[in-house]
């Protein structure tokens, strides 16, 4: 049995009294629902409520009407309502959205996400401090340095050549003034690497996809290769620039 709200019985007297004329019923009046069999004015027919209770019928109120509604004669207007959309146990209920339990944000991060310093970069580290101490060690057993005499204050070697990691600004100081070759140029590679990183933020490790900052570092290492390479073999007496195949290495055991 399905009942109607008190408040939709009283509603409906009361637009079935203003339409015949009667007085309308005190609120304590208002009439019980009666079972879908009978056929009063005040309950749902047999017929309305079997097609309201199939999946996509309309549910239909008999002996209803809205406020200042048209009445129909014998004492009921059976209003139909907007039809809803039902699930197949007549439900109809609309489900909005559904929420997963436990929070939005994932505040774990995945195992591949992080590695240990220690043992993992300190183990790597060590290993290949102990394989270049190893090395440095049987190759200083077989080879002699080049070391030459005492050093004499009292006579400069000519050429007189800087060690070969600055060779590089030796060779520029022959070029340009000394506070560009030694202060400027210096300053704008420095400058130009430190910002390289901020420049060029893709974290992406693909060559073909760090187009800049491999450009920023093969430049600067060629740049400074070529003028070591210059410094080293092709400078000579006075360090004048020279042949090494015309007349032999100068100084290069002094780097």
């Amino acid at each position: 049995m399905t009942e109607i709200p008190e408040h939709l019985l009283r509603r409906s007297a009361e637009a079935r009294a203003r339409a015949t004329g009667a007085p309308a019923p005190g609120d304590g009046d208002a009439p019980a629902a009666a079972e879908p069999g009978d056929d009063d004015g005040v309950t749902i027919p047999r017929s309305l409520l079997e097609a309201s209770q199939q999946p996509g019928g309309a549910p239909a109120v008999a002996g209803m009407v809205g406020a200042g509604g048209p009445a129909a004669a014998g004492g009921g207007v059976a209003t139909t309502l907007p039809p809803l959309m039902a699930g197949p146990a007549g439900n109809t209920h609309r489900l909005l959205t559904v929420v997963k339990s436990g929070s939005i944000q994932d505040v774990k991060a995945s195992p591949g996400d992080k590695v240990h310093v220690w043992p993992h970069l300190l183990a790597a580290e060590f290993t290949a401090a102990l394989f270049i101490t190893a090395f440095t060690l049987v190759f200083s057993l077989f080879i002699n340095a080049p070391l030459l005499e005492l050093a004499n204050h009292n006579e400069t070697p000519n050429p007189s050549k800087a060690p070969w990691y600055f060779l590089g600004l030796q060779e520029l100081l022959t070029m340009f003034d000394p506070m560009i070759a030694g202060v400027t140029i210096p300053g704008v590679v420095l400058v130009l690497l430190g910002f390289a990183p901020y420049i060029d933020k893709n974290p992406s490790q693909r060559p073909e996809d760090r187009k800049f900052a491999i450009s920023v570092q093969t430049i600067h290492l060629m740049f400074w290769a070529v003028l070591v390479i210059i410094g080293s073999f092709f400078r000579g007496q006075g360090f004048n620039f020279t042949y090494p195949w015309d007349t032999g290495l100068h100084g290069i055991f002094h780097l």
